[in-house]
């Protein structure tokens, strides 16, 4: 079996990589031939951690896995990774093991690609300034994927501690991003300028003021993915004209801010424009005016990541990257 590690991942697969896989799993999915079983969450108090077990399986390309993340909020503190995952990958035609896989990074790179897709249907063509709410363990393959999809000039930081701000920062200029990277004092400071904003907390309270959105914003929403969890508040929901989901099934059980708005009698889960899936395939954007607000809400599901361990997959066995055990 080939075991492929996290540093193998980053050195040899990259967001347009996984942008296109991920297209293709739509595709399939839209085919019928994508079995997706609902994850399980296992809450872990004390720790204020959750382990996620999510298997899938792709029957036009006859493969699945199963992949398990465990997140630890707390671990930085100790000098440990927030999010540790591992994923195995199977042949579906005879249940052979094909591969086993690092999956922090692969879980990252994903959730960024689906940023990345929605930013590309949904945010405005001249969005120019990119505010990240939230500078922790997800946040960077976030920027990575709007930078995919969208020429942003200036990136703006928020974080309720200033010095993971600045030390995000100083990873992107090592990445060379090519933006001016600026620090917000505060949250209002960095909704204010926003024409895309990125939000990846686990907070369980929303994170900014929808009242201080300009008209054209596009949000992303990727860091709740419990019904304790919300980042972004009442107002912003009612004020969205598009809100779309990456898996409507695992959103109404998930996305804690949408379950609260729905429970509220506010919203319903009725007006969800649609799944990425249902997004059209040419380059039609979803936004009908400049002016609307609209919102992206991922929790993820399994198959994204099943497609983006295919891709890894296949690209080691043609460059031979990643350890025969």
């Amino acid at each position: 079996m080939l075991f492929i590690s996290d540093q193998e991942i980053q050195e040899n697969y990259f967001m347009r990589d996984a942008v296109h896989d991920i297209k293709q799993g739509l595709a399939a999915k839209n085919k019928g031939m994508i079995q997706n079983p609902h994850r399980t969450v296992i809450d872990i108090p004390d720790k204020g951690a959750s382990a996620l077990y999510m298997p899938s399986a792709d029957l036009e390309n006859q493969v699945a896995s199963v992949k398990v993340v465990n997140i630890f909020p707390n671990n930085p503190d100790v000098g440990k990774p927030t999010t540790q995952g591992v994923l195995m990958l199977s042949d579906a035609s005879d249940g052979k093991h094909l591969c086993t896989m690092d999956a922090s990074f692969l879980t990252r790179l994903r959730t960024g690609a689906l940023s990345s897709i929605a930013t590309g249907k949904m945010a405005r063509a001249d969005a120019r300034t990119l505010s990240v709410i939230g500078t922790g363990a997800m946040a960077f393959e976030q920027v990575l994927g709007v930078l995919e999809a969208r020429t942003i000039e200036t990136i703006v930081l928020f974080n309720r501690t200033a010095e993971k701000a600045y030390t995000f920062k100083e990873k992107l200029e090592n990445f060379r991003v090519k933006a001016d990277i600026l620090i917000a004092a505060n949250v209002k400071e960095a909704v204010k300028q926003a024409d895309i904003i990125n939000c990846s907390t686990r907070s369980k309270t929303p994170v900014f003021d929808g009242n201080d959105l300009k008209e054209g914003t596009h949000i992303n929403g990727i860091g709740s993915f419990l019904p304790s969890m919300q980042e972004v508040d009442l107002s912003t929901i009612k004020k969205a004209s598009v809100i779309a989901v990456d898996d409507l099934a695992s959103v109404k059980e998930e996305a804690g801010e949408l379950i609260h708005a729905a429970n509220e009698g506010e919203w319903s889960f009725s007006n969800v424009y649609g799944e990425l899936n249902d997004f059209s395939p040419d380059k039609s954007p979803v936004r009908e005016t400049p002016e609307q607000i609209t919102f992206f809400k991922s929790v993820g599901a399994a198959y994204f990541d099943l497609e983006v361990a295919k891709g890894v997959y296949q690209k080691a066995k043609e460059t031979g990257f990643g350890t025969t055990t």
